[in-house]
């Protein structure tokens, strides 16, 4: 089968090539799925699972991309909840290979079954950003129907969901972001929006919640803007200013098979609506991890011809 494949960890994208490699074995409790669409982080070449397994040994050449969509051709031993031939979503492993791939071995826990009416491109691009999305909302943040929260990045592919679930939630939302990004935020739903790059963050007022995927400067402003019992909530980097009378948290996303169900159901109701850039071939990947790219939407692989 064809995969993308890097080996050297200080070349970057540079390092990526398009390479032959062995079809993946379904081990106890994997399935095999035959990509038809993928979806990556931009970040992820620097992070430790492309590199190395669970036990910390080297694995290149590794396959990067950690989102998909596709059917499944194959059941490991010990396999439950899915059939061969069913279409699925969702997440592949962060220490094994991924889905840059026609083929990849994922662990059933990770995956959804995928409606009929569902194109694999738009399914590619919600796993990572949907889960993320709700586990910072709703676990993480606690937000609840009359709060209000504030969304850093809201016309980003985790802002952008987080904006369309707190809105549906009844929660007001404020967006923060550049300014050809504020007509997209309040399309999505939310209420008001602040221009980072013009205006005063402080002008968002105290929020309920304050969910960050900038970190930094911007992660350090925004303690003050949680109010008394509030939670400030952030997946950019671990939490050094907390708010005065409330809760930082920063998390990690996490698997799980149940709440990629209800997106997926979301998506076919047209209640949830990823913002999908461009679509490239697999032979194309390495530019579309180009640093410094930033195109509207997310940028999805291309893998084989939806089915």
């Amino acid at each position: 089968m064809q995969a993308i494949t890097v080996r050297d960890r200080d070349a970057g994208p540079a390092g990526m090539s398009l390479t032959d490699l062995p079809p993946p074995h379904a081990a106890g409790n994997d399935v095999i799925v035959k990509v038809y669409a993928a979806g990556f982080t931009p970040g992820e070449l620097a992070w430790p699972g492309t590199w190395t397994d669970r036990a910390g040994r080297d694995r290149t050449p590794s396959v990067p991309g950690h989102e998909l969509s596709g059917v499944v051709t194959e059941l490991g031993y010990g396999t439950t909840g899915l059939t061969i031939g069913q279409r699925v979503y969702g997440l592949a492993d962060w220490t094994r290979d991924g889905a840059l791939a026609e083929y990849t071995a994922v662990e059933a826990r990770n995956l959804a079954p995928l409606p009929a009416d569902v194109g694999h491109v738009t399914a590619a691009a919600l796993p990572i950003s949907g889960l993320t999305a709700w586990q910072g909302l709703f676990d993480h943040g606690g937000l609840t129907t009359g709060q209000t929260v504030l969304v850093h990045g809201a016309a980003g592919g985790v802002g952008s969901i987080a904006v369309q679930l707190a809105r549906e939630a009844g929660a007001r939302v404020v967006g923060t972001g550049r300014a050809a990004d504020r007509a997209t935020a309040l399309e999505l739903g939310a209420a008001a929006f602040v221009d980072l790059d013009s205006e005063r963050l402080e002008d968002a007022g105290e929020c309920d919640v304050v969910f960050d995927v900038i970190g930094g400067e911007i992660l350090a402003r925004s303690a003050a803007l949680v109010r008394p019992g509030g939670t400030l909530v952030t997946i950019a980097e671990p939490v050094t200013v907390r708010p005065g009378d409330g809760r930082a948290v920063f998390f990690v996303v996490e698997p799980d098979r149940h709440r990629l169900a209800d997106l997926a159901r979301r998506l076919r109701d047209g209640r949830l609506k990823p913002l999908v850039g461009s679509v490239r071939p697999l032979a194309e990947a390495a530019a579309a991890f180009t640093p410094g790219r930033r195109t509207p939407g997310k940028t999805i692989i291309l893998v084989a011809e939806d089915g």
